[in-house]
């Protein structure tokens, strides 16, 4: 007599997009429908949430600096479990899972574990806050390289970012509100001009959304005065002049010199 076998279910790395979930994929949309069971990250606002089935089954795994509602080890566990019982296990995630979602990380956890695995992209920060404030990370006369990096990575002073901002290039910063400082003074060490335009964009693409202009000279200063929370982006180069925004006068002159750069 054949065993039978136990059911296994699939698991879906599912992009939520930056906030505002009109900005969600249609795949997206299926999935929150169908799904057994979504285990979503705290960045993932409650318009996104709205769109899941009340009949299916939520666990929130919010992270916040220095404080995980779960490690990743036991996320990854979680995952699997749960799609090994036969669930569909949808892992709803801010952006897209795999910048700086540590989307790639689940992927392994899921094959190593036999479970099938599918992505479904959605809109990373960058581009969603970024086209909210109608700022161009790539123009013809300003900028054909764009790079993304993560602010809060330990030993900051020791990453290498040397050519990633500066002339024909734009820098997209996450999570580098709490090292706004220290990021500018890296930057201006590796010889990136003090007086280079910077964005912020707060809680991008939601009502609640702010952007900010000023120099690289002054972001410190910036996101202390007027109070910046996460989830935030820096954007460093000439684009961040072009961000519809309040450019916010850290130094005598700063308007102007933005301007100059249009």
């Amino acid at each position: 007599m054949e065993k039978t076998l136990p059911p296994v279910g699939k698991l879906w790395l599912v992009g939520a997009g930056p906030g505002d979930p009109d900005l969600l994929t249609l795949r997206a949309v299926r999935l929150l429908a169908s799904a057994d069971l979504v285990v979503h990250d705290g960045l993932v606002g409650d318009g996104v949430l709205a769109l899941i089935s009340p009949h299916v089954e939520r666990i929130s795994v919010a992270k916040q600096r220095s404080r995980h509602t779960m490690k990743q080890e036991l996320i990854n566990e979680l995952l699997v479990r749960e799609a090994l019982t036969g669930k569909q296990v949808v892992r709803l995630k801010g952006g897209d899972p795999f910048i700086f979602g540590r989307g790639g990380e689940e992927l392994d956890a899921a094959r190593d574990a036999g479970v099938a695995c599918e992505v479904v992209p959605g809109i990373t920060a960058a581009m969603g806050c970024a086209a909210q404030a109608g700022l161009p990370l790539t123009h013809r006369d300003d900028a054909s390289a764009v790079s993304f990096v993560a602010g809060q990575c330990k030993d900051l002073s020791d990453q290498d970012w040397s050519g990633l901002a500066g002339h024909g290039r734009t820098l997209v910063i996450y999570m580098g509100i709490a090292t706004a400082s220290a990021i500018a003074d890296k930057l201006i060490a590796d010889g990136v001009s003090p007086e280079l335009p910077v964005a912020v964009i707060e809680r991008g693409t939601t009502v609640d959304a702010r952007v900010l202009r000023t120099l690289l000279a002054d972001l410190g200063d910036l996101v202390t005065r007027e109070a910046v929370k996460s989830p935030a982006l820096i954007i460093v180069g000439k684009v961040a002049a072009r961000a519809d925004a309040l450019d916010c006068l850290g130094a005598p002159g700063v308007a102007e010199k933005l301007g100059n750069f249009i």
